[in-house]
């Protein structure tokens, strides 16, 4: 399942709206619930429109309301676009959850320990190599690099 560009779609549309909406990623993920597998089954068809339209779509029919949570204002460098990030995501969970439901292994990576560390951009870890971060989260914790 390496390169799932739907995957990639639906992570990267995640990224766009926690950030448009201040919302932890986990917190999306559990109201657009209902909507993930559309999504995915879909996301060539919602890819032929902007993805600030698509965004604005599913906050609306989801009802995601304004968080407040801002990992990129404290940011003390250049933030990566929701397109990296997706990506990264994306890769996380086809390295750990190939064999399972994309959708629970998306679930499962999103409301994980590792996710906020991935989101903090005053870090390293969202451009270290796939493999490693794959390893980290099957350990349960960061391994010396």
């Amino acid at each position: 399942m390496k390169n799932n560009d739907n995957l990639f779609y639906v992570c990267s549309l995640i990224e766009y709206i926690a950030r448009k909406t201040t919302n932890r990623r986990c917190d999306v993920v559990k109201q657009m619930d209902g909507e993930l597998q559309r999504i995915y089954d879909y996301a060539d068809v919602f890819h032929c429109e902007p993805i600030e339209k698509v965004a604005d779509d599913f906050i609306r029919k989801d009802h995601i309301v304004n968080g407040d949570y801002d990992n990129l204002s404290d940011c003390r460098y250049l933030v990566p676009d929701y397109w990296d990030i997706g990506e990264v995501f994306a890769r996380l969970i086809e390295d750990c959850y190939k064999d399972v439901n994309v959708i629970n292994g998306m679930k499962e990576v999103y409301g994980s320990w590792l996710a906020d560390k991935i989101l903090n951009f005053n870090s390293d870890l969202y451009y270290q190599s796939r493999d490693y971060i794959a390893a980290c989260y099957k350990e349960g914790k960061m391994l010396l690099a």
